[in-house]
């Protein structure tokens, strides 16, 4: 394996506090030394200089359609996609065909995320089987074949005992429970925010109680089990008082937000645009402030893609008739450095919910360049501005909103373990 120095770039790690411009000396798929590489020798060299270098992105919430949905995008396009994005950690849902309720189907998704060999891809298993929130998944079979944590997606469950239930079988075998708050009865059949914007556009629209409601009923479960809960894609104010609240009162519960749900808000769909059919749906501009606020305070630890591919026809029906989601890894960044244009963030901020805030979600010793840890490195170039383009992207999803935008930082260079896997010199 090449021993690489990356020389003359700055590197932020917020898990050290660092900023500075220092070279990087990577050796076995390991940082083996910053700053001090004089006697490094090393068999390839990088020029970092303008360029930001970081630990690679750690994203909580990526649909890879692999297996099932391969008419969507597989593991190749969408692992191809996120290491030219930075994106070195992928967690992927366990709401696949088939579910990932089996051992099996947690191993070909590692085999073939392995035989990519771009991103670690780390995947979810089902809470119950099937997702049909019944029966009890074998979670320790799930996690002994490599599942990080459990979900059950955006599926309901057929009552609160299944759920307490499904809670303290994973509390039993410390696994983090990964929950989309949803009252699925109080969500119904709507597709955007229950506001004004819908009332005029006629759409069905789902309350933000929907989410609410049920983040309340979790936390209380949470009070009584001690289970460790992450809160995935939140996306009302609402939500963030109640998360806060139980932070302060020492419940073990972590949450992330969807780069798009930071930007976007229901008067975005004045057009009918099939493009921000989405779940949870975008809501209103005050609910879009209190995630930001949330995500610069830390009470929200990470920033996640939501990544949700589709092929064209997913999106060609009357919009509360189409698939709902947006293809996201590669404006991830993008949409990061654009809150750090507005004041929202810091960069130092914003790589730290890319970063450390996930690699502390999930409990791994990941998104820091602290010697003796895996060289996962990002090399950007964060005043580099691009416009959206998504017939140029890899992944095979091109379904976004943000087409012909401007967003600011271009990923140069992508290692994993000491690899470089993505060069855009080499693309």
């Amino acid at each position: 394996m090449n021993r690489i120095l990356i020389h003359g770039g700055r590197v932020i790690d917020p898990a050290q506090s660092l900023d500075a411009t220092l070279d990087v000396a990577i050796a076995e798929g390991l940082i083996v030394a910053l700053g001090n590489t004089a006697d490094f020798e090393a068999d390839q060299r990088i020029d970092a200089q303008g360029l930001v270098v970081c630990p690679g992105f750690i994203d909580l919430c990526a649909r890879l359609r692999e297996p099932g949905g391969e008419h969507k995008a597989d593991i190749g396009s969408e692992t191809r996609a996120a290491s030219s994005s930075g994106i070195t950690t992928l967690i992927c849902p366990p709401d696949t065909h088939p579910v990932v309720d089996e051992p099996a189907v947690v191993e070909m998704i590692r085999r073939h995320a392995a035989a990519a060999g771009l991103v670690r891809v780390l995947p979810l298993g089902a809470l119950t089987r099937g997702l049909r929130g019944e029966q009890l998944a074998e979670m320790a079979a799930l996690q002994q074949a490599g599942c990080i944590g459990v979900s059950n997606a955006w599926q309901p469950f057929a009552n609160t005992l299944v759920l307490r239930r499904a809670l303290e079988y994973a509390a039993t075998f410390d696994l983090r429970v990964f929950i989309n708050p949803l009252d699925a009865h109080l969500a119904a059949d709507g597709c955007v925010h229950d506001g004004q914007v819908a009332t005029r556009l006629g759409l069905p629209g789902i309350p933000g109680a929907a989410e609410t409601a049920a983040l309340a009923y979790i936390l209380e479960l949470v009070r009584e089990l001690a289970v460790r809960v992450h809160f995935t894609t939140l996306s009302c104010a609402r939500s963030v008082t109640l998360l806060h609240q139980a932070q302060i009162d020492g419940l073990p519960v972590s949450a992330d937000v969807s780069a798009h749900q930071l930007h976007l808000d229901e008067q975005h769909l004045g057009r009918f645009d099939s493009q921000l059919h989405l779940r949870p749906p975008v809501r209103t501009r005050p609910d879009r402030d209190a995630l930001r606020q949330a995500l610069a305070a830390g009470v929200i630890q990470a920033l996640c893609s939501d990544h949700q591919p589709h092929e064209p026809d997913a999106k060609a029906n009357p919009f509360a008739a189409t698939e709902p989601g947006i293809s996201t890894l590669e404006t991830l960044l993008g949409l990061g450095l654009a809150l750090v244009d507005e004041g929202v963030l810091s960069l130092s901020e914003l790589i730290a919910r890319l970063t450390d805030g996930p690699a502390q979600v999930l409990g791994l010793p990941l998104g820091r360049l602290t010697p003796g840890c895996s060289a996962d490195v990002c090399l950007f170039a964060p005043d580099q501005r691009q416009v959206v383009t998504p017939h140029q992207w890899h992944s095979r999803g091109r379904n976004t909103p943000f087409s012909g935008w401007t967003l600011p930082g271009q990923v140069q260079h992508t290692l994993l373990a000491g690899r470089i896997v993505f060069s855009r010199v080499a693309d």
